[in-house]
């Protein structure tokens, strides 16, 4: 009896330009050790226009995002035919999805970004597809760098 080959799955890389790369370390630690969250807006041409979210509950383990700035920059994208990126950061653990983060991904469309500060001198951005809890990593990069 032949063992089943597992299928291979390839997911496209998520390109994230330098300053952006930049912008979400920065956002992660201007509100240390709490986590900060926001959107990306994904143009056409692959470019980012970040949206930083205030985290309404200011917690050190878990995010929600404010529901003004989160409907305006959502009513932004939208607008605009954008791609939808979701971030946010992971202040003393690695950046993989959390059973809560997996529970409330409501966007399967969106690649979902965790910026994480747990090696203080090399923060590392990983991002995943997140579609009926299932995980799937999508590696970030920054075109013709090395992160």
């Amino acid at each position: 009896m032949n063992a089943a080959t597992p299928s291979l799955h390839t997911v496209p890389a998520f390109a994230l330009d330098r300053a952006t790369w930049d912008a979400l370390v920065e956002h992660a630690w201007s509100d240390f050790p709490y986590e900060v969250c926001g959107l990306l807006g994904i143009r056409p041409d692959g470019s980012c226009v970040h949206f930083p979210i205030d985290n309404a509950e200011r917690s050190m383990t878990y995010y929600v995002m404010d529901a003004k700035q989160l409907l305006r920059a959502m009513r932004e994208i939208e607008d605009a035919g954008w791609g939808l990126a979701i971030y946010h950061s992971h202040t003393h653990t690695q950046a993989y999805p959390s059973a809560t983060d997996i529970r409330l991904a409501a966007y399967p469309e969106a690649t979902y970004l965790i910026v994480t500060l747990q090696d203080r001198d090399h923060p590392d951005i990983r991002g995943f597809s997140i579609i009926d809890g299932v995980v799937t990593e999508k590696p970030v990069v920054v075109p013709d760098e090395v992160v």
